[in-house]
């Protein structure tokens, strides 16, 4: 298939730069056009996902009546139900508040790599990387093995996940800015040191409580699992924090497509790497500590997913951005199914399908990594 014309040559006394701005112009119409290609394919292909990812399980449904049943809940038709009671409770009761979390999941783990990949300027960079993760399982596991969080209710579990997450960013942002800036270099050597030491706070709980049964939930929790979603608040929560999050990385593009160059480079448009890198810092933790204490930690995505995103429209975050939380969706839809019908009618955990997918990703980028 032809490319399509050559942009004309310029005119005889026109600028020496105006075919050069021409080239511009016309290779940035292009992104665009691949970026709405792609947002369209991907949003096309996460709603069919979704209504095979919803019958898929140990009771098999159509996708037809998976979305007479939601159409039934949603917009009342159709009014006379051609399905099961129990069919109707599969679907929507439990399978559709699962893949809708693990829609919400997926989009903001991946929006948030991608923001970290910028913030610190390492492709290896993923939303764990600041000690989030860590935070939230030390919280988990304090909830799971001795009752800590009670005051939250039904949901204690998910709060003391919470607060775990934001105690340990606290921490790395203390620890990055004990020397004045914060830096990209300060923030990722902060976040593996105290990543490393909730790590071993979690194996100590583990440890000391001395309950087989107890270990064996946290190791299920620590490895990612969407079976705790239910509709009500937490469902609510997740979706606000998330769209807010993609909305405000994609309209800060711009501003992270300067951070991912250098501080110098920033500085030089008007951005002032320490003031943005904690205010990035500060919504990436909030977003992640929502996701974790809710999915518990789920790898890979955030690392795998942004690379994608950038290969097929281009490093440009405002457009990256929207289609890394389109790819993250899909993913980890299709992560979850596998997870519910691989080992019927045993449950795997969700993080052990990512790893096995990112795991080759992650080698792939190392080679080509080395050998450029």
């Amino acid at each position: 298939m032809s490319a399509g014309p050559a942009p004309a040559p310029p005119r005889p006394g026109a600028p020496a730069g105006a075919g050069a701005n021409a080239a511009d112009r016309l290779g940035l119409a292009r992104r665009r056009r691949r970026a709405v290609l792609w947002t369209g394919g991907l949003l096309a292909l996460l709603v069919v996902s979704v209504l095979v990812a919803v019958g898929a399980g140990a009771v098999a449904v159509p996708p037809a009546t998976v979305a007479a049943v939601v159409g039934h809940h949603t917009l009342g038709w159709p009014a006379e139900q051609a399905w099961s009671p129990s069919q109707d409770a599969i679907v929507w009761q439990v399978r559709v508040p699962r893949v809708l979390l693990a829609v919400l999941v997926g989009a903001g783990l991946a929006v948030c790599g991608a923001a970290l990949q910028a913030m610190v300027r390492n492709v290896l960079a993923d939303p764990y990387l600041l000690g989030i993760g860590s935070g939230a399982s030390s919280g988990a596991a304090a909830a799971i093995l001795f009752g800590v969080g009670a005051g939250f209710g039904d949901y204690a579990l998910q709060g003391s996940a919470f607060v775990g997450a934001l105690a340990a960013a606290l921490l790395v942002f203390l620890v990055a800015r004990s020397a004045g800036t914060v830096t990209s270099v300060r923030l990722l050597l902060a976040g593996v040191a105290v990543g490393y030491a909730l790590y071993a706070a979690t194996s100590f709980l583990i440890f000391a409580s001395g309950s087989a049964e107890g270990a064996r939930s946290v190791l299920f929790w620590l490895l990612g699992s969407l079976g705790l979603a239910r509709w009500g608040g937490p469902l609510a929560v997740v979706a606000v924090v998330v769209a807010l999050t993609v909305a405000l990385l994609a309209l800060r593009g711009r501003r992270l497509d300067a951070l991912a160059i250098g501080d110098d480079t920033a500085l030089s448009l008007g951005v002032s790497p320490t003031a943005f890198r904690t205010r990035l810092l500060v919504l990436v933790s909030l977003c992640v500590g929502v996701l974790v204490a809710v999915s518990g930690s789920i790898g890979f995505v955030g690392l795998v997913v942004p690379h994608l995103a950038r290969r097929a429209v281009g490093a440009a975050h405002a457009r990256a951005v929207p289609v890394a939380a389109l790819m993250g969706a899909v993913f980890l839809v299709w992560a979850d199914v596998v997870a519910r019908v691989a080992l019927q009618p045993r449950e795997l955990p969700i993080g052990i399908v990512t790893a096995l997918v990112g795991a080759p990703f992650l080698l792939t980028l190392v080679r080509r990594l080395h050998t450029a």
